[in-house]
């Protein structure tokens, strides 16, 4: 297995943030870590941080929401959306909040593209309602918590 590193754009000005990385895995086992709810709470998140999969509906017009915990109990950060169509390795179309900031929503849409000898490029762009919410995303902290849930992730993917 190769190490990977996610790529992060964000352009200045732009309400858009997209990032792709490199898998060792097919798209349809990253879209179970994507849809499954006790695969999902296995990677996603910081390292400090544990995830509850409180609810995971899968489908066009089912709600999720996740919590992140501090391992402490100290806090808890909650997440919730929308997911809009039927997902599939094509993508994953679904609105995402931030419970501790609500009315800040995002536009979400996460695909898959198989690359050959069982490798998948995974890409994601998140379109915000502002610009100052987009950057208000990547200044807490979200890039380390990105790269080291997809490391969790390249850790499961071998056992699916």
């Amino acid at each position: 297995m190769m190490t990977a590193t996610t790529t992060i754009t964000a352009e200045p000005g732009s309400p858009i943030l997209d990032m792709s990385r490199d898998f060792d895995a097919t798209p349809e086992q990253l879209l179970r870590a994507h849809t499954e709810p006790e695969l999902l709470a296995q990677w996603l998140g910081p390292h400090r941080l544990t995830t509850e999969v409180e609810q995971l509906d899968a489908r066009h017009g089912g709600a999720y929401r996740f919590i992140n915990g501090e391992r402490d109990g100290s806090a808890t950060y909650a997440f919730r959306g929308v997911h809009h169509g039927d997902p599939t390795v094509d993508g994953i179309t679904r609105t995402f909040e931030f419970e501790g900031m609500p009315g800040h929503v995002t536009l979400e849409k996460v695909w898959f593209e198989a690359l050959g000898d069982g490798r998948t490029r995974l890409h994601a762009r998140s379109v915000s309602m502002a610009v100052e919410d987009r950057d208000g995303m990547l200044a807490s902290g979200m890039e380390k918590g990105v790269n080291e849930g997809y490391e969790r992730l390249d850790a499961l993917l071998p056992t699916l």
